[in-house]
C-alpha cells in the first residue's frame, strides 16, 4: 500500500522522472506537472497528501502556486524546490505555509526526509483538529441536557454569555449539578474557542504557590525559581481561565484577584512590569458566597467583580423532568465508550430514578448510568439492576416513606440510608437533618454513632 500520494511539479523533465522513479520504489503514488496550472489541475482531481514545487516555473511560479494550493481547502504538505542562491523566496513559501525547502541540488535523502517530515506534521495536524472537534463537541451547551424549563433558561443565557464580551462571569450551584460543563460550552461557544481553556482548583493548590500559579514569576524571586515561569493569566491570554471553588481561595489571594479582574494587568512573582492580559474568567462556587461575604470570609467587593454576570444551575431534584431523558443521554454516552449494546430502563426503573432525590445531582446519575452499563448484561435495567440507595429511597406517593421492593430489603438499611440522606441534604446540621426525619436531635445522633456515622459537621449548631 502506498505511503501517500504525492505531486512533483518541476519544469525540468529530468527532475521530473528521477524523483518519480525513486519515490516510486520507496513506495509513494507519484505524479508529475511541468507547470503550476497543470499541477493544480491534477490537485483537484486527486487525493494528493504531499507536493514537491518548484519555484521557477513557466507561466505561474512557485510561490503563486502555493498560495492555489492553499486556498483548495485541503491539508496539503508542501515541500519547495529552489534553485536561488538566495533563500528569501523559499523562506516567503514557508510563512505562506509550505512545510520546508531544500535547495538544488539536493540528495534524495533530504527529499525523503522532507517529505517524511511533512506527512508527520499533517498527521500531528489532523489528531490535534480531531480531538479539538471533539472536545468542542463534548463541551457544547447541548450536553446540557434536559427539556425542563430551568435548563432551558441556563442554555440561553450560556449562548447569550458566549456571543458577548463579557469577561467575569459566576456560575453557582450544588456539587455535580454540571457547572463545569457550562464554564466549558461559554468558552467553546464563543470566538474564544481556539485559544486555551486552561483551569485551577482554588482549594488544591498551597496558598504559598498559589500566586506564582496564578501570576507565574521571574528566575530568582524565590529559592526554587530556578527559570522564569508563565502563570495561568499569561498562559489563557485570548482565551479562558476557569477558577473552580473560588469560594475557598484565601484572603491574600482575593485582595490581588480582585486588581487583575479590574486592572486586567498584573506582574510575575518578583517582577517589575505590567502584562497585560485579555482572558475571561469563569469562577465557579459550590459556596454560598452570600453567606461567606457575611460572615467575614469572603470580600464583598470581589463577590460583586465576579458576579457581573451569574449563571446558576438548578439541582437536580429540582427539575425531575429531566431525569428521564439525561439516562437516556447517559446510556447512550456509555454504550458508545464501552462499546456495549445500549441498554433500556424498565417502567419500575425509571419511576425509582425519577423519585430518588439525587443528592450528588447530574454526577451521580451518570456515575449510576455507567456503572449499570460497565457490569450489568441484561438488555434492560431493571429496579433489582439499580444501587441499593436509589432502591430503597423511593418515596411513595402515601404517607409512608420508602416503597418495599418486591424482593424485600433490610429495615436497618432502609434506615442508616435515610440518616446519611438526610446529613447529605443539610451538609450535616444535625438538627434540620433530625427535623427531616422527623425525631428528636439526641435520637439522631444515637442513629449517627449506631451506623458509624461521624457526629460532627458545619452545622452541629441550631
Amino acid at each position: 500500500m502506498p505511503k501517500s500520494k504525492v505531486l512533483v511539479v518541476d519544469d525540468e523533465r529530468l527532475v521530473r522522472w528521477s524523483l518519480e522513479q525513486k519515490l516510486s520504489r520507496e513506495g509513494y503514488d507519484v505524479e508529475s506537472a511541468p507547470t503550476g496550472e497543470e499541477g493544480l489541475n491534477l490537485l483537484r482531481e486527486g487525493n494528493h497528501e504531499l507536493v514537491l514545487l518548484d519555484l521557477r516555473l513557466p507561466g505561474m511560479d512557485g510561490v503563486q502556486t502555493l498560495q492555489e494550493i492553499k486556498k483548495l481547502g485541503r491539508e496539503i504538505g508542501v515541500v519547495i524546490l529552489t534553485a536561488d542562491t538566495g533563500i528569501s523566496r523559499a523562506v516567503e513559501c514557508v510563512r505562506l505555509g509550505a512545510h520546508n525547502y531544500l535547495c538544488k541540488p539536493f540528495d534524495f535523502e533530504e527529499v525523503r526526509l522532507a517529505l517524511e517530515k511533512a506527512r508527520e506534521d499533517l498527521k500531528l495536524r489532523r489528531e490535534v483538529s480531531r480531538l479539538h472537534h471533539r472536545q468542542q463537541r463534548e463541551s457544547g451547551v447541548e450536553n446540557l441536557v434536559g427539556p425542563s424549563a430551568a435548563m432551558r433558561a441556563v442554555r440561553e443565557l450560556i449562548g447569550k454569555i458566549a456571543a458577548s464580551d463579557a469577561t467575569t462571569v459566576l456560575v453557582e450551584g450544588e456539587n455535580g449539578t454540571g457547572k463545569e460543563l457550562a464554564a466549558r460550552g461559554i468558552h467553546f461557544g464563543s470566538a474564544r474557542a481556539d485559544q486555551p481553556f486552561l483551569d485551577v482548583n482554588c482549594s488544591a493548590v498551597p496558598e504559598t504557590l498559589f500566586e506564582s500559579e496564578l501570576f507565574g514569576h521571574e528566575r530568582g524571586a524565590f529559592t526554587d525559581a530556578k527559570t522564569m515561569k508563565k502563570g495561568l493569566f499569561e498562559l489563557a491570554d485570548g482565551g479562558t481561565l476557569l477558577l473552580d471553588e473560588i469560594g475557598d481561595l484565601k484572603p491574600a489571594m482575593q485582595v490581588k484577584l480582585l486588581r487583575v479582574l479590574e486592572t486586567r494587568k498584573f506582574r510575575r512573582v518578583g517582577g517589575t512590569q505590567d502584562i497585560a492580559v485579555d482572558v475571561r474568567v469563569i469562577s465557579l462556587s459550590n459556596k454560598d458566597l452570600v453567606a461567606a461575604v457575611r460572615a467575614g470570609e469572603f470580600r464583598q467587593d470581589l463577590y460583586y467583580r465576579l458576579k457581573v454576570i451569574a449563571v446558576t444551575m438548578p439541582p437536580l431534584r429540582e427539575r425531575a423532568e429531566d431525569i428521564a431523558p439525561l439516562a437516556e443521554h447517559f446510556l447512550e454516552h456509555f454504550a458508545e465508550e464501552f462499546k456495549k449494546t445500549r441498554k433500556q430502563l424498565a417502567t419500575e426503573a425509571q419511576h425509582a430514578f425519577r423519585r430518588y432525590s439525587w443528592p450528588g445531582n447530574v454526577r451521580e446519575l451518570r456515575n449510576a448510568i455507567e456503572r449499570l452499563v460497565i457490569l450489568e448484561a441484561d438488555p434492560v435495567v431493571s429496579l433489582n439492576h439499580l444501587p441499593l440507595e436509589i432502591r430503597a429511597g423511593v418515596p411513595s406517593a402515601g404517607p409512608t416513606v420508602v416503597a418495599l421492593p418486591s424482593e424485600g430489603i433490610a429495615l436497618e438499611t432502609v434506615e442508616r440510608d435515610l440518616v446519611r440522606q438526610a446529613m447529605e441534604r443539610t451538609a450535616g446540621n444535625q438538627t434540620r437533618a433530625a427535623e427531616l426525619l422527623g425525631i428528636e436531635r439526641d435520637a439522631l445522633r444515637r442513629r449517627l454513632i449506631k451506623f458509624g456515622f461521624r457526629e460532627g459537621g458545619s452545622g452541629d449548631a441550631a
